[in-house]
């Protein structure tokens, strides 16, 4: 269906959705969610973060099954977690891209059988 789209932005579309599945594999250690800084306090009165910022907290968040989900992560675990949840969000914007350019291919599609009918019908 598809395949059979013809002009130049379906072109252009199919070069762009295919350069991106040759591109993207699936990271095998990506990532999803997002990696956020907190400050927290102790709750002990002589703690410095009972009258200053707090102690800083990473964490990360994500969905399982439509549940949100956070994990506490160690400072020095930070880097590459980054790195792991930068990939992730780099593959799912690739796989949105490509899913995008299949609905406008479809899109295009529809509109040229219905061209192509009119045609016929005169």
């Amino acid at each position: 269906m598809n395949d059979r789209v013809l002009g130049r932005m379906a072109s252009r579309l199919r070069q762009r959705k295919f350069q991106l599945l040759r591109r993207f594999q699936i990271p095998p250690d990506a990532l999803p969610g997002s990696l956020s800084l907190t400050y927290l306090r102790c709750g002990k009165p002589t703690c410095h973060c009972a009258w200053d910022r707090g102690h800083p907290v990473w964490s990360l968040t994500f969905m399982v099954r439509g549940k949100k989900k956070v994990q506490h992560i160690p400072k020095q675990w930070v880097q590459e977690v980054e790195r792991r949840v930068e990939q992730g969000r780099e593959f799912q914007d690739a796989v949105r891209e490509v899913l995008t350019a299949n609905a406008q291919l479809l899109t295009l599609a529809r509109r040229q059988e219905k061209r192509h009918k009119k045609k016929k019908k005169r």
